[in-house]
This record gives C-alpha cells, structure tokens and sequence, in this order.
C-alpha cells in the first residue's frame, strides 16, 4: 500500500487514469510475479476497490462514476453483494501482521 501511494502521489496534477499508457496485460503479468503474487488478475484490485467503497458507505452513483460503468445496476449486481458472513470471514485474517 505504501508504494501504491507513493506512486499516486507521484502522478501529475489532472492524470484522471492511474496508467499514463494503455493497460498491458503482459507487463501486469511481469509486475505480479515478481512480487510473488503470480494468480493476481487486475480485475480483482477493482473489486477489491469496489467492495471497500461499498462497505465504507460510498453511494453506488459515485462508484459507477470511477469504475466508469454504464448505469448503477452493473456495479450494485457484480462488485457490491458483500455478504456480511463472507465478510466477518475475511475479518478474521490478520492483514495487519502483513502490512
């Protein structure tokens, strides 16, 4: 989490995209494995991303808006079911010992 601030803060005042070039799968790919995380899809950090704004009280209107989907139905269907047993599962891992 570090890095991946130290790299938002790095981009330039208006960059609206968090890549400056087009995605590359195989650089994400390069990118995963040297950090051991080798099963790791791009597509998981933006449900990750989503899961988190849902369960910290972001409205569904605005993350459609950054996830740039086309109506509000797509995010609630596919990123927001946060079943709450599911979760006190998740809670259960200690990511703080990891961070």
């Amino acid at each position: 989490m570090a890095e991946l601030s130290k790299y938002v803060c790095s981009l330039d005042v208006g960059q609206e995209k968090l890549f400056r070039t087009k995605f590359n799968h195989r650089k994400w790919r390069k990118i995963c494995i040297a950090a051991g995380l080798a099963s790791l899809k791009f597509h998981d950090l933006r449900k990750t991303f989503c899961s988190l704004l849902a369960q910290n009280g972001v409205s569904t209107a605005v993350t459609q808006r950054l996830l740039e989907h086309s109506s509000p139905n797509l995010t609630n269907k596919v990123y927001t079911n946060v079943d709450p047993v599911l979760r006190d599962a998740v809670e259960q891992l200690p990511v703080g010992d990891w961070l």
